[in-house]
């Protein structure tokens, strides 16, 4: 059975002012990270090692002239969440890491914490249920 791939909903917006090139790539990839989960690895995934999660991953691709990274990390629902991407061609490495992984662990932050208030909401609803 296919993984379930999902955007963050700032990335869904920044996905779509890629160009279309970049597009088709990151498609590509999350069809395959569909299909391979947890198994995908190099040389298109790798660990983001400075992330404070560590789920969180990169997917690796060329496109539109750049060297680009996209963060991810599979979440407590066994889902690959999309929180970012960036192109790191011609910017220090360092710096640009440091960036994509801050925002990803942001974004990684507010997700878990969605999932948690809909956890409850629902244990809550079934309380409701049984009386």
């Amino acid at each position: 059975m296919p993984l379930i791939v999902e955007f963050v909903d700032d990335f869904r917006t920044e996905f779509s002012k890629l160009d279309d090139e970049v597009k088709v790539e990151i498609r590509a990839l999350t069809n395959v990270l569909k299909q391979l989960g947890p198994s995908y690895g190099r040389p298109r995934v790798d660990t983001l090692n400075d992330s404070k999660h560590a789920n969180m991953k990169e997917l690796r691709f060329d496109a539109a002239d750049g060297v680009w990274r996209v963060a991810f990390a599979f979440d407590p629902e066994r889902k690959a969440i999309i929180f970012v991407a960036g192109d790191k061609s011609g910017v220090s490495e360092k710096r640009f890491y440091k960036k994509l992984i801050e925002i990803a662990d942001q974004r990684f932050d507010a997700h878990l914490k969605q999932l948690k208030e809909k956890q409850k909401i629902r244990r809550q609803e079934q309380k409701k249920e049984k009386k």
